[in-house]
């Protein structure tokens, strides 16, 4: 699928990083409903000019704004966003009946912290103020395990340079993947980056996963077909 332009707003927008379906199985009803009812009120327009101050975009009074690319099927999002009242969560998911199994956890438990996008996450990174994020993560994306779509694959060098110039210095680019082939790719993308920087001292740092890790059913997968997770951390310089 090559690049797609959008138009939102204004301003024409290029899809560079968002490959194969969008849907899946028929929804259920009460899916359905909460994507006609629930996610206006929660999705970002990109056809407006991003706020100076990002912590607007929130019901709840928030000091700090995350970014989680690709949160399937929700469940790290869910549970941080509810772990961390205090800051401002957004969430990307273009694949709709993940965003539709996120709808049906927020309605059973609500956040006031959290924001969501349905498309590619690099035209919300260019929307996106400088220095506006306090971390970002990236967990489980789609590894296009095949060498000739490795191109399409959302970490190269021109998706690290946006998410450095969103990224507050000191802030965290945080990356789990069961892909061997995927990590060595990241380790060696984010090796020749200069902004950023590997947190590891040992293999024990990136095979432990992250703090309060809730597990995702691709993660379960991965383990169920004898595949390890990797769980790598890069601090923004």
């Amino acid at each position: 699928m090559a690049a797609e332009r959008r138009t939102n707003g204004p301003r024409a927008r290029v899809r560079e990083n968002f490959f194969g379906r969008s849907r899946g199985k028929t929804l259920r009803p009460l899916q359905a409903g909460l994507l006609r009812e629930s996610l206006p009120a929660l999705v970002l327009d990109l056809g407006q000019p991003a706020p100076a101050d990002l912590r607007t975009l929130f019901e709840a009074p928030v000091d700090a704004v995350r970014l989680e690319i690709g949160f399937g099927g929700g469940e790290h999002l869910h549970m941080e966003s509810g772990r961390h009242p205090g800051t401002g969560f957004i969430g990307v998911e273009p694949f709709v009946n993940s965003m539709a199994k996120m709808l049906v956890a927020l309605d059973a438990d609500p956040r006031a912290n959290l924001r969501l996008f349905g498309d590619d996450a690099t035209l919300l990174l260019d929307w996106l103020p400088d220095a506006s994020l306090s971390g970002i993560d990236l967990f489980y994306p789609d590894p296009w395990p095949k060498r000739k779509h490795w191109k399409r694959r959302l970490v190269n060098a021109r998706t690290l340079d946006r998410m450095a110039r969103v990224l507050r210095p000191g802030s965290r680019f945080r990356f789990a993947s069961d892909i061997e082939t995927y990590v060595d790719w990241t380790l060696l993308h984010l090796r020749d980056h200069p902004a950023f920087r590997w947190q590891a001292e040992g293999p024990a740092d990136w095979h432990t996963p992250y703090e309060g890790w809730p597990g995702t059913r691709y993660e379960a997968k991965a383990h169920r077909e004898g595949r390890k997770g990797a769980y790598l951390t890069f601090l923004r310089l």
